[in-house]
């Protein structure tokens, strides 16, 4: 891969005075205590919410839930999602009682800042800060303060301008005594050691994908738990064909969008895994386009149809400039599948060795790029096994029957 996003000289502040040691968490011993219901709100932007990212399921809160209970599966943990797109901590401050207080909680995770950089100033960052900590504190919450991530270049939010705003978010932890997470500095550690890793955690030059999302999720873990977390990179996903089979063991029909072959196998496939099924497959047309002008269609043709099923088969044909190309086309095509949202609707990625055989010595290395980028979406990767000689329909098919046994 020749080129990433482009990765400008990375200044990431360092500590220059002593940090007053914030008293230990109470929320750390009232969770290992076991003994009450407890209640988690994470308070953030975009970067927070969940949306078409990270695979519009869940982000950092929801898999800090998810860790949490493993940890704990005594404890009664309630984990909110309180993020909101385009948000800056003044949008916070103005919805901080009935998005956050409101649920009682008692540990409050507060990440701000890219949006303030676009739109806000820094004194007015800071100040906004230091009222969200305080008015979380006078409610019995406590808090954990976060920097925004690492991000690349852009002209609305430069590389060294996001860093200030992480050192101003590290000041205010400073000065209230407030636990800090700093993901600007953890993501920003691996963007400057691993920069194709970091690439392939992040969805665009500001957002991390689920991948980027289980480390943000273990710099908060490990602020809370006290000792360090790590999460693997990628784990199966749960539940692929929720939406369409849920429809159609219901009785209900549903509508297919399939990029070739599957345009014409979708349909006998989910008949067969569920007889009876009421499927309308409308064939996605492919030829002829490149990776820029298939997830320009996408743009415009997915949400506008709302279907239960989507199923991207990206052909070898469509071709890339280069390797930072390449994957912000396979990103985005499966991004502009997605709803905005929480996910409404089921998309399935099929490796081109499914509908085309496997590629040669050429074709390799972006063959498994697609293996670690679609997984890092939260989506589901239909793939054949070495040596498996079956044609694209029996594949296709074994893996629905698969799922629909679940």
């Amino acid at each position: 891969m020749k080129r990433l996003f482009p990765v400008l000289a990375l200044a990431f502040p360092l500590l220059l005075a002593a940090q007053e040691a914030p008293a230990p968490l109470r929320f750390r011993e009232l969770l290992r205590a076991e003994r009450q219901p407890l209640r988690i709100v994470c308070f953030g932007d975009s970067v927070t919410g969940v949306y078409y990212h990270t695979g519009g399921r869940r982000s950092y809160p929801e898999l800090i839930g998810e860790v949490l209970a493993s940890h704990h599966p005594k404890a009664e943990i309630t984990v909110v999602n309180a993020g909101a797109s385009g948000h800056t901590t003044t949008n916070g401050l103005a919805r901080l009682q009935q998005h956050v207080l409101v649920h009682r909680p008692h540990l409050v995770t507060v990440m701000f800042g890219l949006n303030d950089v676009a739109k806000g100033s820094l004194d007015l960052y800071r100040k906004n800060l230091a009222e969200i900590v305080e008015k979380c504190r006078a409610a019995g919450a406590e808090v954990v303060l976060c920097t925004p991530n690492a991000v690349a270049e852009t002209p609305a939010r430069p590389v060294a301008e996001v860093a200030v705003f992480a050192g101003a978010a590290r000041a205010v932890a400073r000065e209230l005594a407030v636990p800090l997470c700093d993901p600007h500095a953890d993501l920003g550690a691996l963007q400057a050691r691993e920069p194709e890793a970091w690439r392939l955690s992040m969805s665009d030059e500001i957002h991390p994908n689920l991948r980027g999302h289980r480390r943000l999720a273990e710099s908060i873990l490990t602020v809370v738990e006290g000792e360090p977390v790590l999460l693997p990179d990628d784990l199966p996903v749960s539940a692929p064909l929720a939406f369409t089979l849920t429809k159609l063991r219901k009785g209900e029909p549903v509508r297919v969008l399939a990029m070739p072959p599957f345009d014409t196998l979708a349909g006998d496939a989910l008949r067969e895994a569920v007889p009876g099924a009421s499927v309308e497959v409308v064939p996605w047309p492919v030829a002829g386009l490149d990776r820029p002008a298939l997830m320009k269609d996408a743009s415009h043709r997915v949400r506008p149809l709302s279907p239960d099923l989507v199923v991207i088969a990206v052909p070898r044909s469509a071709a890339a400039r280069d390797g930072e190309e390449f994957i912000r086309t396979q990103m985005w095509i499966a991004n502009h599948s997605l709803s905005y949202g929480k996910r409404a609707w089921d998309v399935v990625v099929a490796h081109p060795d499914v509908s085309e055989g496997a590629g040669g010595e050429a074709e390799k290395e972006r063959d498994e790029l697609i293996r670690q980028i679609v997984p890092a979406q939260d989506l589901p990767l239909v793939d054949r096994g070495e040596g498996d000689g079956r044609g694209a329909g029996e594949v296709f098919g074994e893996w629905v029957k698969q799922r629909a046994a679940e």
